[in-house]
This record gives structure tokens, C-alpha cells and sequence, in this order.
């Protein structure tokens, strides 16, 4: 504990004093304290904790935490608080520690443990919950056995979740009240369903059959902790794969800095007014927060260039549709996510790129993302120009409904947007150069065309500072003072529909 603050060593120790104090009772001569029950109470929570700590750290091995605890709350319904309190604290020092300091961290979690059980048991009680147990030839009272199981299961929470706190506010000085109101809910709704499996163990412990039956109820409780810790390991290592990949793309092009995290959202906002189910909902985030991931495929001087990109660098540019389906292709998880990754630079009428998709022949997921990326494009401050408002904005989307986008999307986007707004944060400057006031440009006369897109001539490109980027929203069509540029093809070939079915 070298390297702990003075602050935390005390938290911790005065927890162990106070483990240490509420067991006491136990070793009192005559004490009633059924020993049989407190050895196969603990070895069953040793178990417990000597599976989850075999699992390798992140693996697919059951939650050792979350299958120990139906066990805690059968103790605290079974037993006195100071037997209570042996039980947890002998299980949860066997505990996996993967973060240093190992030895401190165990014996925090078990003092912890230790007082929460004891909290708990002595809660149970207090509201009469031992004589609702039945046993010796009496029924359990259902349902006033009920009460005091959930008195004792928001006790172990609130105890719980104010050690947490406290430990927090002195290893970060964290107010203690912050962290008990963010980490309460998060506890609680386990914390019942748990007590709920405690006490129908208690129930069968007390019963004619005996503790073997008990049994029949912790296994399947412990089956659904490892295939819930199972998820949520899943869903975690999803989410960091996300980040790690967009977090490549920020370093590579910060010129668009915050962008890919805006376009997830409206997608998101997009995608709930549609009605889609919550699968779809995520595949379509994830699908707007990694639309750009090909530019990691485009070669830096390209992106960084200080200057109007050049014909044969604009066919460069337009390849990053395909390089991040390449990217990401491998990538179960994504689904739906990768076809918009290819094709949200298609337009309704064909014109656009890769694979010039008309109509519906466009998946659902890249008209959507096409949207919320023209949108994010448009009510963006980059370092050249101010946002355009989001009422403005909108009318450009509904402009070009027919024609570049989904009218059906953008009709989605208006109305999300009518219920829920857009705020100030997610319409934030996107690059790191300093904004330039209004009505002033960042570089002399002629060096960038404003973002104004004019009925007569159709709408022009924006221009990034570095010379014009990939279409963005009405602005997807060829300059009017520049040759036709050719569709981009690759030197090597990429998955995705043929080139010979282009329009």
C-alpha cells in the first residue's frame, strides 16, 4: 500500500476495524451461532469466488461478484450479523483482485463485505424476517416474508454503495453523496432480484429437504450471473473496439474532431422516430460513429493537405467508403453498421459514390447516416465557417429530399428534432484551429468557397481547411468551375457489389 493516499489507508483500516468488531459477537461463549450452516455457507462462497478468480480477467468465466451474492443475502436471512458477517468476509478475500494493490484491494472487499452482510442481517432482524422462514415443522409466511427480504437487500445497497463512496471520495476526493446517488441505482435492482434468491434458499434451507435443496436454487442463479457477466463483458470489449477505432481516426484527421460522435447521435435520434427496435437502434449508432473509419486508409498528406485537393487526390478521397468496409469487415458485431460504412455517400438519384445505388437499392442504414451526416456538416462550427442554424439546415435536407436523400429520413430527423432539440454541446467547434469571427475568413480571398449553396447553380461543395472533402449533405454534387471528375475506382480489388452494377 506504498503508493496509497493516507486518506484511503485510513478508510480502509477503520473498515477492517469495523469487520473485525461486528464478528466479534460470534466467539462469545454460548454465542448461537450454527457453525455447520456459517462452514457450508463459506465454502460455498469460496467456491464462488475460486471459479470467477480461475476465469482469465475479461473472459468469458462466471461474475464472481454477482453469483457470491444470492449466497451473502441466504447468510444475512440464515444467520446472526456476526456470522453473517464471517461468511462474506471468507469468501470475498479468495476474491479475484486484477488491479493493483492486490493485497489492499482484497482486504477492502472483504471488510467491505463483511459490514454490508452484517447491515443486512441485522436489518432482516429487525423487521421480523427469521420467524417468516418457517422451519421446524411451520410454513414460511408468504407474503410478509417478503418485507423484510427487501428491507435487508436496500440495506446491503445503501451500505454498500456509502463504502464505495467513501473509498472514492478519499482515494479521488469525490463528495461521497456524488457517488452514492450515481452508484445506488446501478446497485439496487440486483441487489432485489438477489435477495429474492436468497431468500427462497433460506426458505429451502429451513425446509424438510435441508440445504441440498437450497442448492437446486443457487445453481441456476449462478449459471445466470456468468451468462449476464458473459454480456456484459461482450458489450464492454464492443464498446471499446468502437472507441479505439474512432479514437484512430480523430488522431489522423482532426479536422473533423467529434464529428463521428454527432452523426451517432443524430442516426440514433433517427432511427427511434422510425420505430426500430433497440438491436437496430445500436447498430445504427455504431454505424454513424464509424462512417469515416476508411480515412484511415487515406493517405495522410491527403487529408492534412494545405490546399484544394487535386483530381487524382479527390479519387484518393472518395475511396474511404470501401476502405472502412474493408476495416471493419471482420467485425461481427457490426452487421447492418458495415453497409452503411460503404454506402452513406449515395444518393438517391444515383449520382453518388462508390457503387452510384439508386432508390432503395441503398440499405436502410446508410440513407440514415447520409442524413445525420449532412446534418452534423451543415450546424458544425469548423475553423472557416460558422454553423449554419438548425432550422436552416433542415431546410436544406428537405431541399434535397427526392433527390440526395430519403425524404422518409429526413422527415424522422425533423421531427426527433422538434421533440428533443439539438444542444449547444453537439454542435461544438470540430477542429483544433481557433473559430474565426464572424464574417472573417481564416485565409485570404479565394482560398475556400463559403458553405452556401445557391437554387440557380445548385449547391457547391464545402470546403475543409484543407481544400474540399467528401460531400457532405447538399453539397454532394461535382464543382460548377471544375472539370468532371471521374468515380473513383481501386487499384486492388474490395468486397462490396460489383462495379458493373453501378448506374
Amino acid at each position: 500500500m506504498s503508493g496509497t493516499p493516507a486518506a484511503t489507508r485510513v478508510c480502509v483500516l477503520a473498515a477492517v476495524l469495523g469487520a473485525i468488531w461486528c464478528t466479534l459477537p460470534a466467539y462469545v461463549p454460548d454465542a448461537p451461532v450454527p457453525w455447520g450452516t456459517v462452514a457450508l455457507l463459506a465454502a460455498l462462497g469460496l467456491g464462488c469466488e475460486a471459479a470467477g478468480r480461475r476465469s482469465p480477467p475479461g473472459g468469458p468465466g462466471p461474475g464472481a461478484a454477482g453469483a457470491f451474492l444470492p449466497i451473502l443475502l441466504a447468510a444475512a436471512f440464515l444467520l446472526p450479523p456476526a456470522a453473517a458477517a464471517l461468511v462474506a468476509a471468507s469468501g470475498s478475500a479468495a476474491g479475484r483482485v486484477e488491479q493493483p494493490p492486490y493485497a489492499a484491494r482484497r482486504i477492502w472487499r472483504a471488510a467491505q463485505l463483511a459490514l454490508t452482510c452484517a447491515a443486512a442481517s441485522w436489518t432482516y432482524a429487525a423487521f421480523g424476517g427469521p420467524a417468516t422462514l418457517g422451519g421446524g415443522g411451520a410454513a414460511p409466511d408468504f407474503p410478509r416474508a417478503l418485507l423484510p427480504a427487501c428491507a435487508a437487500a436496500v440495506a446491503f445497497s445503501l451500505v454498500l454503495t456509502a463504502l464505495d463512496g467513501l473509498v472514492l471520495a478519499a482515494a479521488e476526493r469525490r463528495p461521497v453523496h456524488r457517488s452514492v446517488y450515481e452508484l445506488l441505482p446501478l446497485a439496487l435492482g440486483p441487489h432485489l432480484v438477489h435477495a429474492l434468491a436468497g431468500l427462497m434458499t433460506a426458505v429451502l434451507w429451513r425446509s424438510p429437504y435441508g440445504p441440498l435443496s437450497a442448492l437446486l436454487v443457487l445453481l441456476p442463479m449462478y449459471l445466470s450471473c456468468w451468462v449476464f457477466a458473459r454480456y456484459h463483458r461482450e458489450q464492454a470489449a464492443h464498446r471499446a473496439t468502437i472507441r479505439a477505432l474512432v479514437h484512430a481516426v480523430d488522431i489522423k484527421d482532426t479536422y473533423t474532431r467529434g464529428h463521428s460522435e454527432r452523426v451517432g447521435r443524430a442516426s440514433v435520434l433517427i432511427a427511434r422516430e422510425l420505430g426500430m427496435d433497440d438491436r437496430r437502434v445500436e447498430g445504427l449508432r455504431f454505424a454513424g460513429i464509424l462512417h469515416d473509419i476508411g480515412k484511415l486508409g487515406v493517405p495522410t498528406r491527403v487529408l492534412r493537405k494545405d490546399g484544394p485537393l487535386t483530381p487524382e487526390e479527390r479519387r484518393i478521397m472518395e475511396l474511404h467508403p470501401e476502405y472502412g468496409h474493408e476495416i471493419v469487415r471482420g467485425i461481427g458485431f457490426l452487421d447492418e453498421a458495415r453497409d452503411a460504412i460503404l454506402h452513406h455517400h449515395e444518393r438517391l438519384d444515383g449520382s453518388g459514390y462508390p457503387y452510384g445505388l439508386s432508390g432503395s437499392r441503398i440499405p436502410e442504414f446508410a440513407r440514415v447516416v447520409a442524413v445525420a451526416d449532412a446534418f452534423d456538416a451543415m450546424t458544425s462550427t469548423r475553423s472557416y465557417r460558422r454553423a449554419r442554424p438548425v432550422p436552416a439546415a433542415l431546410a436544406e435536407l428537405k431541399r434535397c429530399a427526392g433527390s440526395q436523400f430519403d425524404p422518409r429520413m429526413v422527415g424522422a430527423l425533423d421531427r426527433a428534432l422538434r421533440r428533443h432539440g439539438w444542444s449547444e454541446a453537439d454542435t461544438a467547434v470540430t477542429a483544433d484551429e481557433p473559430r474565426a469571427p464572424h464574417g472573417v475568413s481564416p485565409e485570404p480571398p479565394g482560398a475556400r468557397e463559403p458553405y452556401v449553396a445557391r437554387e440557380p447553380q445548385g449547391p457547391r461543395e464545402p470546403q475543409g481547411p484543407h481544400g474540399p472533402r467528401e460531400p457532405y449533405g447538399a453539397v454532394a454534387g461535382a464543382r460548377r468551375d471544375a472539370p468532371p471528375v471521374p468515380r473513383a475506382r481501386s487499384a486492388a480489388p474490395l468486397s462490396g457489389p460489383s462495379r458493373d452494377r453501378r448506374r
